[in-house]
C-alpha cells in the first residue's frame, strides 16, 4: 500500500510539473496576459522583450522593414538614451571608416566639419579635393546627404554618410551664408589629410616659423617636430602654432605636440568615473622650450586643439590669438564590439593645468582677431605675427 501511495504521489507531482512547465512556456510567450504587478516581477528579460517587439513590428507594420534596420535602431537607442552628442554606436562599416580617419586617410570628399543644429558646418576644405573642385568653401553649411536631411545627427554619423568607397558619387545639399541652397554631386576618392604645413615669415624683419596643424591624427607630433626642426635650422626665432579649423583627434598626439614646446610638467588631467584621475605630463625633451610662441585658434579649434592651446597658455608658455574655440572638453574611448562595430563612449572630462575645464563656450583668446572673408587676406595670422615679433624685439 505504501509503495502504491508513493507511486501515485510521484505521478501526481510529475503531472503537476508538466502542467506548470506548459503554463510557464505559454505565459512566457504571452506575458501580456499576466496581471501588471506579477508581469513586472516575473518578466525582466529585456532581450526577450526586444525580440518580441521586433517580431511584432516585422509581422504587423504597414510597410516592409528589415530586421537589420530594427536591430541597428535598438543599438542606436541605447546610446541615444544618454543624451550625449559625443557618444555613438558605429556599425562595422562605419567603424572601418572611423579608424581610417584617425589614421589620417579616408575615402570621401576632402573637408573638415563641425556639428551644427542644421547639419554640418564646413571649417576646412583640402586643396585639390572633390569638395574644393565642387566649389565648397569654409563657412558653408551641408544640410542633406543624398537627399536625406542630416539636421540633428552627430558629426560622426553625418560624416559617415558622406564618406564611402572611392569612385562612388554622393549628393550634398549646401547653403552658403547669404545665398540659397544648391545641390552638388561629387565623386569620392581617397583623401590623405595634409597634416602639417609650415612656412617662414618675416614680420618687422623677425624670422617667425608658422606651423599649421590640421588634425591630431596618428603621427601628427612627428610631422610637427620635423617642421619645427626645419624652420629652426633656417633661423626662426619665434613661432606661431596654427590650430584654426583643427577639430581634434588623439589625446596622446595632443600631449606629444604640447611637449614640443614645454620643458616638463602637466599638460592635462583626465577625470572620469571608472578612472578617477590620470595626469598626462610632458614627454621627452622640448625642441622650442622658450622662444616666443602664439597659438592661433578659432571656432573650429576643438578637443585636442583646446587641450594644447589651453595647456600652453596655462603654463605661461603661449598667448592665444583668434576667436572663441569650440568648447569640447570631454573624452571619448573606443570600445570594439563583438560584431565588428565600435562603441564611442564619453568616459571622462579634461582639466587644464590651471584647474579650468574647457567646457561649453571654449577658450577665450588673449587677443581677438577675425578674418574678413571679403579681403582674401589672413588678418588673424597677421595679428599673431605682429604680436610674436614684438615679443622678440623686447
Amino acid at each position: 500500500m505504501r509503495r502504491r501511495r508513493r507511486t501515485t504521489s510521484l505521478a501526481a507531482v510529475l503531472a503537476l510539473g508538466v502542467v506548470v512547465l506548459v503554463c510557464g512556456i505559454w505565459l512566457g510567450g504571452h506575458p501580456e496576459t499576466l496581471p501588471g504587478p506579477v508581469r513586472d516581477t516575473l518578466v525582466r528579460d529585456d532581450r526577450a522583450l526586444q525580440a518580441e517587439i521586433v517580431d511584432k513590428v516585422l509581422d504587423n507594420y504597414y510597410r516592409p522593414v528589415s530586421r537589420a534596420r530594427l536591430e541597428r535602431g535598438a543599438l542606436d537607442g541605447i546610446v541615444r538614451a544618454l543624451r550625449d552628442p559625443y557618444s555613438h554606436y558605429f556599425s562595422p562599416a562605419e567603424a572601418r571608416r572611423l579608424q581610417e580617419s584617425v589614421a589620417g586617410r579616408f575615402q570621401g570628399v576632402g573637408m573638415s566639419v563641425l556639428r551644427d543644429r542644421r547639419g554640418l558646418r564646413v571649417i576646412r576644405v583640402f586643396p585639390g579635393s572633390p569638395a574644393a573642385r565642387g566649389g565648397i568653401r569654409a563657412g558653408d553649411l551641408v544640410l542633406a546627404v543624398d537627399g536625406r536631411s542630416i539636421a540633428g545627427l552627430s558629426a560622426e554619423r553625418a560624416t559617415a554618410l558622406i564618406k564611402g568607397p572611392a569612385g562612388t558619387r554622393v549628393r550634398l545639399t549646401v547653403q552658403r551664408p547669404g545665398s540659397g541652397r544648391r545641390t552638388l554631386t561629387l565623386v569620392r576618392r581617397e583623401i590623405r589629410v595634409p597634416l602639417v604645413e609650415a612656412k617662414l615669415e618675416r614680420p618687422g624683419g623677425v624670422l617667425v616659423g608658422v606651423v599649421e596643424l590640421a588634425a591630431f591624427s596618428d603621427g601628427a607630433h612627428g610631422q610637427v617636430a620635423r617642421a619645427v626642426r626645419r624652420l629652426a635650422a633656417r633661423g626662426a626665432r619665434a613661432w606661431v602654432l596654427d590650430l584654426r579649423g583643427n577639430g581634434g583627434g588623439l589625446l596622446n598626439e595632443a600631449v606629444l605636440v604640447a611637449s614640443v614646446f614645454l620643458r616638463d610638467g602637466e599638460v592635462v588631467s583626465v577625470k572620469g568615473r571608472a578612472d578617477p584621475e590620470r595626469k598626462r605630463n610632458v614627454t621627452g625633451r622640448p625642441l622650442v622650450p622658450s622662444a616666443p610662441l602664439v597659438v592661433l585658434v578659432d571656432r573650429g579649434s576643438a578637443s585636442a586643439s583646446e587641450i594644447v592651446a589651453g595647456a600652453l597658455r596655462a603654463r605661461g608658455r603661449a598667448r592665444l590669438v583668434g576667436t572663441h574655440t569650440f568648447g569640447k572638453g570631454l573624452v571619448q574611448e573606443l570600445f570594439p564590439l563583438s560584431n565588428g562595430g565600435i562603441l564611442d563612449l564619453t568616459v571622462a572630462y579634461y582639466e587644464l593645468p590651471d584647474g579650468r575645464r574647457i567646457g561649453h563656450g571654449g577658450l577665450r583668446p588673449d587677443v581677438a582677431a577675425r578674418d574678413d572673408p571679403r579681403t582674401g587676406a589672413d588678418e588673424a595670422l597677421a595679428r599673431a605675427l605682429a604680436l610674436v615679433a614684438r615679443q622678440v624685439a623686447r
